[in-house]
């Protein structure tokens, strides 16, 4: 059990969701077990156990700067935080509020909600059958909040309602910001790849690299190679720093129903190959690039609530072309937006969700293109926050 335990605690601290060891878990199965059974936390959290439909729980307070993001958001909302990200709209749909850490105001709302945010304590997550899931709620809460902020503060600077608490909260938080990302990135493995390890290997090494650059968070965010008529493609759920094992062949022909585990953005990879002849495929979720995606100039727009879904207009970041699109094959699926615009280009940002990239060869201009798309969007935030502020 301790083990378990270590793991998802090292996973947290190595992804900056938590400082090392700062969480408590729970994980029930002939008993209820803690990670830290001495802390005053758990006899305030073990009713949950009993009243709700659980095996694993998460209370933690996050690393900085989320959470300077999420007490502050959580101090100035009026009932849930409601990010427009995809990742709230499709998993989370809001992130409740409450004011203590205790049985009584957290079994309601985690009857309907995935998590909740403690005024002043930290974020309280769940999961029915193991710790993974509290993770990735944890992370995509983290996310969600970061994503909000940094939307937020463009939008008041835009209409002029800064003042200066907000300007001395943004300009606190973006002190605590990781250094930008440097133009050269590691060097991966040379393609094309011919041999199923090959690929195995690396497809495996660059979602290390994704991850450890932190251009995703928590499971969100997928990879893939074509080889031999064969989609390798990480599965759903996976966590792309641990890939081994977690990688899908899927036949190009459509002859085996191995894709059935595959990616959720499956349908998109196949028609990105398919159209643009590519090898490599990316897709992460770096932060910056998908604030200024869900930024927008159009006033009194028709369209507005439905962007992420189908946006009539012709918009871009730093030249980098952003649609809109939803998982899947449907009539808004990425599978029809995201191929097309990918042409030709480095990469394409879909509104509220993330990026995508291809390689002809392997998945090094592929990593170099998703790392310089962010480090890109995160100058041109700060150059429109300056320049609406003066």
């Amino acid at each position: 059990m301790v083990d378990i335990f270590k793991t998802y605690l090292d996973t947290m601290a190595r992804n900056g969701l938590i400082d090392s060891g700062n969480a408590l878990m729970g994980l029930a199965d002939a008993t209820l077990d803690w990670n830290r059974p001495d802390d005053p936390a758990c006899k305030k959290l073990s009713p949950l156990f009993d009243h709700l439909n659980i095996n694993a729980l998460i209370f933690a307070r996050p690393a900085e700067p989320y959470w300077t993001i999420i007490n502050y958001l959580a101090q100035v909302s009026i009932g849930p935080i409601t990010p427009k990200d995809c990742e709230t709209r499709t998993f989370l749909h809001d992130l409740p509020i409450t004011e203590n850490l205790s049985a009584d105001t957290l079994i309601p709302i985690l009857r309907h909600r995935k998590s909740s945010i403690v005024k002043d304590h930290g974020i309280v997550t769940y999961g029915t059958v193991s710790l993974e899931q509290p993770l990735v709620t944890f992370s995509s809460v983290c996310f969600a909040c970061f994503v909000k902020f940094f939307s937020d503060m463009l939008a008041e600077t835009k209409s002029g309602n800064m003042n200066t608490v907000k300007q001395g909260i943004l300009e606190s938080v973006t002190a605590m910001l990781p250094p930008p990302f440097e133009k050269n990135p590691p060097a991966l493995s040379i393609g094309p790849f011919t041999f199923e390890k090959e690929v195995l290997q690396g497809v495996c090494e660059a979602g290390s690299q994704v991850v450890n650059l932190g251009l995703v968070d928590s499971s969100f965010g997928n990879i893939s190679y074509r080889a031999n008529d064969i989609l390798y493609i990480s599965q759903t759920g996976s966590f792309l720093d641990d890939l081994s094992g977690f990688i899908d062949p899927v036949p190009l022909d459509g002859s085996s129903c191995t894709g059935i585990t595959a990616s959720s953005e499956l349908s998109a990879h196949l028609e990105i190959i398919k159209q643009t002849g590519c090898r490599a495929v990316l897709h992460g979720h770096p932060k910056f690039s998908v604030i200024l995606s869900m930024y927008c100039e159009v006033e009194c727009c028709e369209h507005r609530g439905n962007c992420h879904r189908a946006c009539p207009h012709a918009r871009d970041a730093c030249s980098i072309p952003i649609v809109s699109g939803e998982v899947g094959t449907g009539p808004y699926g990425l599978c029809r937006s995201v191929p097309k615009a990918l042409k030709n280009r480095p990469g394409v940002i879909v509104y509220g969700h993330g990026v995508f990239t291809s390689d002809h060869t392997d998945f090094n201009h592929a990593l170099y293109n998703l790392i310089d798309i962010e480090r890109q969007c995160r100058i041109e935030y700060f150059k429109k926050i300056n320049m609406m502020a003066y």
